[in-house]
């Protein structure tokens, strides 16, 4: 994956970031710390210039948070409250009422949501379908999604930037980032679920 990665950018530039970041929104597994601080490498032997490079990889990081984004609005909360009355439901043991509070609690931490998430992996895809399916004016979401990529572009860029021939280890450092928060995210998550079904029950 590296090496294709590699390659693709030394060949194409600025269209291999747009397109290859725009790939990472929507299919997380391609890696965004490779994309990005070897891009900034790049910049240092090749025509490509950081700015250019920033602006290619925040173009092509909301473009692929738009993709997403109307698979969630496709999403609509009749097929979920659907989805949740079968064996989904049952596997996740939620109840059509759940999709109303998830609703309501994305309609008021929404804003941040998307901006947050933004900077941890996997999650800064996937946030974009609940954004969708809860209606998020697309204009705010399209700003917030720009602006938190935009900040994540600029950190990864100038650090594969700075680090020359070094990137590898810049790319490594952020992959172990990566799992960390993911780590600390889902264990956030759980907690939250478990709290929230004992208040539930409590009722």
């Amino acid at each position: 994956m590296q090496d294709i990665i590699i390659n693709t950018i030394e060949r194409y530039g600025y269209l291999a970031v747009f397109l290859l970041i725009t790939l990472e929104n929507v299919f997380p597994p391609i890696p965004s710390e490779i994309v990005l601080s070897f891009a900034g490498f790049a910049t240092k032997h090749t025509t490509m210039n950081p700015i250019g490079a920033i602006i290619a990889a925040t173009l092509g990081s909301v473009l692929g948070a738009l993709i997403l984004y109307w698979v969630g609005r496709l999403l609509t909360p009749e097929r979920m409250a659907r989805l949740l009355n079968g064996w989904v439901g049952r596997v996740l043991r939620f109840k059509p009422d759940d999709l109303a509070k998830t609703e309501a609690w994305f309609n008021r931490r929404g804003s941040i949501a998307v901006f947050i998430c933004r900077f941890v992996p996997i999650v800064r895809s996937l946030i974009s379908i609940p954004a969708g399916m809860s209606r998020m004016n697309v204009g705010k979401f399209t700003a917030l999604s720009a602006a938190g990529t935009l900040i994540w572009n600029i950190v990864l860029i100038y650090l594969g930037r700075a680090a020359g021939h070094a990137w590898p280890h810049v790319a490594g450092i952020i992959d172990r980032y990566a799992y960390v928060s993911l780590i600390v995210l889902v264990i956030a998550f759980v907690a939250l679920i478990v709290v929230w079904r004992r208040k539930h029950k409590r009722a």
